[in-house]
């Protein structure tokens, strides 16, 4: 019996990776508030390992307030400094301070009536880009319209959005279909 071929990013000895990599990963999101959350946390994964980031993502959720924005964007100094106290989230007071703020350039988009996920989506056309790689690997880490989306986010106050993050962010919100050819998943996401 052969077992079922996945990309390659997701090894099959890792249960939480390939639930991820089976059930959400490439799933178009069209919340604006669950792609708000998803991008702190590729965000936060900046020069760490993906799999760093799914190990603590509840304990995350729970510290910062299930990540919503309104209240996130209410921290103060003393609050954020109580959260880098705790050992179960990613105790970095850049990206600290990145949520607080890209909470409030958040809630200023709403505030203007620019809802997020039309904005996000807008980048690419509003249907996700489907590729058809063979190997992970041919998968750019970056493209214009990263470029152009990072520029612009930096521009509204938004922090840990660098080309790369929104590309790898673009991929885990299904606004680019980055599943290799031969995995299943690449099919089945285009039909959600």
């Amino acid at each position: 019996m052969s077992e079922t071929i996945h990309c390659g990013w997701a090894p099959a000895g890792d249960a939480l990776y390939r639930d991820y990599h089976d059930t959400e990963w490439g799933v178009p999101e069209h919340d604006g508030r669950a792609l708000w959350e998803k991008l702190q946390l590729d965000g936060m994964q900046a020069g760490l390992s993906w799999i760093t980031i799914l190990r603590k993502r509840e304990s995350i959720r729970e510290e910062f307030d299930g990540f919503d924005p309104e209240r996130l964007a209410r921290w103060t100094a003393k609050r954020a400094e109580r959260a880098l106290k705790n050992p179960g989230i990613i105790r970095s007071p850049k990206k600290i301070e990145a949520v607080i703020g890209n909470a409030q350039a958040y809630l200023a988009m709403e505030e203007a009536g620019e809802g997020f996920a039309p904005y996000c989506w807008g980048f690419v056309g509003g249907q996700p880009i489907v590729n058809k790689w063979k190997n992970f690997r041919q998968a750019p880490t970056s493209t214009d319209w990263s470029a152009a989306m990072s520029k612009d986010l930096k521009k509204r106050g938004f922090k840990f959005v660098g080309p790369t993050i929104v590309y790898a962010w673009a991929q885990a919100v299904g606004m680019v279909n980055d599943h290799e050819v031969t995995c299943p998943r690449h099919a089945e996401v285009q039909e959600t």
